[in-house]
């Protein structure tokens, strides 16, 4: 009698967010080598601008000249090494899972439209009217609500300093990001940085990641599924 063994399944390639996570890199690198003038109009060619698409009008006008597309180029561009090494490492942190669960494809498309409505809430609630909006730091934050959403019961490691030592410690996930997304809601009125941070980016885009992944979760189903072969 032979009995037939199912071989193990292989895990499928995650190549959306090591691509998204060397672009960033990339980006960063090539405008970090240019002169300062040089560097200084790249960003505000292809950075989004505060003020704006308030109207009807403004919005044909920016359709027509092809500069809503800022919303989306703006993601590649940041400021210095703090504010694109601190994307890359939430980037990797959220992203990976959340791919592994949704697939690349709907990953791509939650990192660019929920970068784009995180720059579109900024251009909107900044007051002050062409301020650069650059960063891809409300894509990140779509990505880390799309993975509270996903995956409520999770925990994440967190170290915590006890005097001399460091201690390794598990913190649920909806309490962690939960006091993330309370931090993001007081900065954006009052706090660190203020006026420096799109803090509204921030919610807007992990509001977005939540929704999205909310919605998208009966293909997400059928596509885990599918993987193990029910």
């Amino acid at each position: 009698m032979f009995v037939s063994i199912p071989s193990r399944e292989r895990a499928p390639l995650r190549w959306a967010t090591p691509s998204l996570f060397a672009l960033l890199w990339l980006c960063f690198v090539v405008v970090e080598v240019l002169p300062g003038q040089d560097q200084r109009r790249l960003l505000m060619e292809w950075g989004a601008l505060s003020g704006g698409l308030a109207t009807p009008q403004e919005w044909f006008e920016a359709i027509r000249s092809g500069s809503l597309l800022r919303l989306f180029t703006a993601l590649f561009l940041h400021a210095d090494w703090a504010h694109v090494l601190g994307n890359l490492v939430f980037l990797l942190i959220f992203g990976l899972p959340a791919e592994r669960a949704m697939g690349p494809w709907r990953l791509l498309i939650l990192f660019l439209l929920g970068g784009a409505i995180a720059n579109l809430a900024a251009v909107i609630a900044i007051g002050t009217p062409d301020r650069l909006i650059i960063g891809a730091s409300g894509a990140v934050s779509a990505l880390i609500g799309a993975y509270l959403a996903l995956f409520p019961g999770a925990k994440l490691g967190v170290v915590v300093p006890l005097g001399l030592f460091l201690q390794f410690v598990k913190v649920p996930a909806p309490l962690l990001i939960g006091v993330w997304a309370l931090l993001q809601l007081v900065f954006t009125f009052i706090g660190p940085a203020f006026g420096a941070v799109a803090w509204s980016a921030h919610l807007a885009g992990f509001a977005f990641g939540g929704v999205f992944a909310l919605i998208a979760r009966a293909g997400i189903a059928r596509r885990m599924r599918r993987r193990r072969g029910l």
